[in-house]
């Protein structure tokens, strides 16, 4: 498969990075705990690297090096043991052309996912119901479930859902970055909505995805498409990577009469750790002005070459000396977020979708190896091994099920 990069994936992929903090080391309980539990991450980037050249998910790499943050080796280390992997597609023009070719693009991102899954059998296996997780984990697999983020290759054709559905998506987000064909985006550059939520090609999307068991994605969809959703759907909403309004007041993160909708309607914040969303930093214009720059010699569907991955590697890395960012985000921002959330709605509604290799990673937590801090945090704040076990996976696969539940229905 020719090797393509998307133009938000692959910036997401050259994450802000300056000098890496070094995460403080957790306790050997903590750690020991952490490994033995069933843990997931509902929103994994990471398939845009797989299309890199020579880059393998099999092979540690360094997140300061080649700023990927999600690989087999690291996942082992930081005990991760899978989650949903996404196929993202950035939001494009509204047309016949751009829908074909996001659609295809689409697919060949999907078949990327199961062609890892095919070339490494000992260590992935796909998972395509909420019960396959744990022996999958147990037979010390890695678990892939497939996901959308933003419905725009879908045309204007929901029936394509299926399509998707029997590759194996099992999660649906509507929009991203701006309007589309179904849903209002919560941070469209126009700051105006299109629709004032789900618009009908977006219910009549929403109702296929509860007849095939498809769980509904909200993150990056405006609060009245969350409203539509909690209203309309037959099965529990999902956020797969979203934070909290009251910690900061950003578009995508939700308030907390909102969260506690989305609780009483059985659905899940799943925790981002996407530094622009988690507080407000000092601007740096020179990095910024940089970044933009380089970010010109990416466009959507370009072919990358080694020889020009290795380019934007080293003019990435020279920005980050000249204009390094010293006002980062940290790991005590992304747990204000997960603790707020957790005492509006309780760890039966909590989990975790820090946007790995999407933007995601702070101080402290730059790519899976840390995630054990997270469980060692959650311990110290006075959660329970089974409320930890809810936030790692329960409460996401709870999700999953009632979607495959609510098709009987």
């Amino acid at each position: 498969m020719r090797a393509t990069l998307m133009m938000g994936a692959a910036i997401a992929a050259l994450l802000p990075l300056c000098a890496m903090a070094q995460a403080p080391t957790v306790s050997k309980r903590d750690y020991q705990l952490h490994q033995k539990l069933l843990t997931l991450d509902s929103h994994l980037d990471t398939p845009a690297s797989l299309d890199l050249p020579g880059w393998s998910i099999d092979d540690e790499h360094d997140v300061l090096h080649d700023y990927t943050q999600v690989d087999l080796p690291r996942m082992k280390k930081g005990g991760l043991d899978g989650g949903f992997w996404a196929i993202y597609t950035s939001q494009g023009p509204l047309t016949v052309e751009g829908f074909r070719k996001a659609r295809d693009f689409a697919i060949l991102r999907g078949l990327s996912i199961r062609n890892m899954v095919a070339a490494d059998p000992e260590n992935f296996a796909l998972a395509l119901e909420a019960k396959d997780a744990a022996p999958i984990a147990a037979a010390g697999k890695r678990v892939v479930y497939m996901s959308i983020e933003n419905a725009y290759p879908l045309g204007e054709d929901v029936s394509l859902l299926d399509t998707f559905y029997a590759m194996g998506v099992r999660v649906v987000g509507f929009a991203h970055f701006a309007h589309n064909q179904f849903a209002d985006s919560s941070t469209d550059p126009s700051g105006k909505p299109r629709f004032g939520g789900l618009s009908p090609l977006g219910k009549q999307l929403l109702t296929e995805m509860n007849r095939l068991g498809v769980v509904p994605d909200a993150s990056h969809s405006s609060d009245q498409v969350l409203d539509d959703l909690l209203a309309l759907s037959t099965t529990p909403v999902l956020l797969t990577h979203s934070g909290c309004k009251a910690v900061y007041d950003h578009p995508r993160n939700i308030d907390d009469a909102h969260l506690k909708a989305l609780a009483a309607k059985g659905g899940v914040i799943q925790m981002n750790a996407y530094g622009a969303y988690l507080r407000a930093s000092t601007p740096n214009p020179q990095r910024q002005a940089a970044l933009k720059a380089l970010y010109a010699d990416m466009r959507e569907g370009a072919t990358m070459t080694a020889e020009k991955r290795a380019q934007l590697l080293a003019k990435r890395q020279e920005i980050d000396r000249l204009y390094p960012d010293t006002d980062r985000p940290t790991f005590d921002d992304f747990m204000k977020h997960m603790l707020h959330a957790l005492e509006i709605v309780g760890p039966d509604h909590v989990g975790v979708g820090a946007d790995w290799d999407g933007g995601g990673g702070v101080v402290g937590m730059e790519d899976v190896v840390d995630l054990p801090r997270i469980t060692a945090a959650l311990l110290k704040a006075g959660y329970s091994e089974a409320d930890v076990q809810k936030i790692w996976s329960g409460n996401v696969l709870r999700v999953l099920a009632a979607a495959e539940a609510g098709t009987a229905r």
